[in-house]
């Protein structure tokens, strides 16, 4: 994720971190050589059919609507899987709390928190498709054992509440006790679902693909339309309305993949990383330092 302050107007131009410009480069710079071909053509070789700027103002409105209704749904893609990470956090330091009120200080509540701290390592290696076992591993003893299930993240839920049940077969965790942790660990693994739901169903592709065909489409017709209206300017305006469309149509594909490793990707190392602190912190540990972004990318 892209963290920075507000760039001058200069750099606000010029900036390439997290601009979605390096992608559709090629995109934008092809219209604009449409539309000077279309240009010349029409001046110096043969005259070109030309279409209505009101037409194409009619369709660029329909087309915004469409980019527009993508461009909310990936943001609200996003939004939640900010929300459920944050929802995790929230039940991890209150997990510290609670299980130092049932269980009290002692190996069955290191070995919750502990786990806490591997489950959000794994669970973030799931969710990006990578392997995570390493940092789970530096607090849960547990985890290469996780890590052969189908859903790591799942079997180290499964471990945490093992430990809850024994201590409440042997008498150390009270009734009460047991309802309160489990609804803990169940907020946990509703928030786990969450993002994999958020992971395993994208956006339909029959939006994007329609949105990319009318955008092709408009950038094609509009040259044809810019002849009379704007002339020498024709390809500097196709290459901004490219670099509209197409941008927003790019940024969209990152939002509506939250996951993804990527500059403008939720910072999954650095909220493990948060998680880490509340563990450290719950069990009288020195905890580690917060993530700090590296050339203005959080990762």
């Amino acid at each position: 994720m892209i963290v920075r302050e507000t760039p001058s107007l200069l750099h606000l131009i010029l900036v390439m971190q997290g601009s979605i410009v390096p992608k559709i480069i090629g995109r934008i710079l092809a219209f604009a050589g449409f539309a000077l071909a279309v240009l010349l053509i029409d001046r110096h070789v043969l005259t070109l059919p030309h279409v209505s700027i009101a037409a194409m103002g009619v369709f660029g409105i329909a087309l915004s609507l469409f980019l527009g209704f993508r461009n909310n749904a990936a943001y609200d893609r996003w939004w939640e899987a900010r929300k459920l990470w944050g929802q995790m956090i929230a039940d991890t330091r209150s997990l510290g709390r609670e299980t130092l009120i049932f269980l009290g200080a002692g190996p069955a509540r290191d070995q919750v928190m502990t786990g806490m701290a591997g489950f959000a390592h794994l669970h973030r290696g799931w969710l990006r498709g990578v392997n995570a076992t390493e940092g789970a591993a530096a607090w849960d003893g547990r985890a290469m054992d996780h890590a052969v299930h189908r859903n790591p993240p799942d079997a180290a839920l499964r471990s945490m509440a093992g430990i809850l049940r024994n201590e409440a077969e042997s008498g150390r965790l009270s009734d009460i006790g047991q309802r309160a942790l489990a609804e803990r660990l169940g907020s946990v693994a509703l928030a786990q679902a969450g993002c994999e739901r958020l992971a395993s169903a994208p956006i339909p592709f029959v939006y994007s693909l329609l949105v990319l065909r009318t955008s092709h489409l408009y950038c094609l017709i509009l040259p044809f339309a810019l002849i009379d209206t704007a002339g020498a300017f024709a390809p500097a305006v196709a290459a901004i309305v490219a670099y509209v469309f197409f941008g927003l149509n790019a940024v969209s594909d990152e939002l509506e993949h939250p996951f993804r490793d990527a500059a403008n990707g939720l910072p999954l190392d650095a909220m493990c990383r948060v998680i880490e602190i509340a563990v450290a912190e719950a069990m009288g540990r020195e905890p580690p330092q917060p993530l700090q972004p590296v050339d203005g990318v959080l990762s």
